[in-house]
């Protein structure tokens, strides 16, 4: 997969690898903004099982 997305970058090695590394950073913008805030509610971080005693 990473070689399909590196051939059909356009530009010598220097734009592919400044092209890649902002497919990664939009991609990380994009979990933390909008998957990571949806799926937080189903799953179960806040089902705690200690009591409080």
């Amino acid at each position: 997969m990473y070689g399909w997305i590196w051939r059909h970058l356009p530009g010598n090695a220097w734009v592919k690898a400044l092209l890649s590394l902002l497919l990664v950073l939009m991609v990380v913008y994009v979990l933390f903004q909008y998957v990571f805030p949806w799926a937080e509610p189903l799953l179960p971080f806040n089902d705690v099982t200690v009591d409080g005693q």
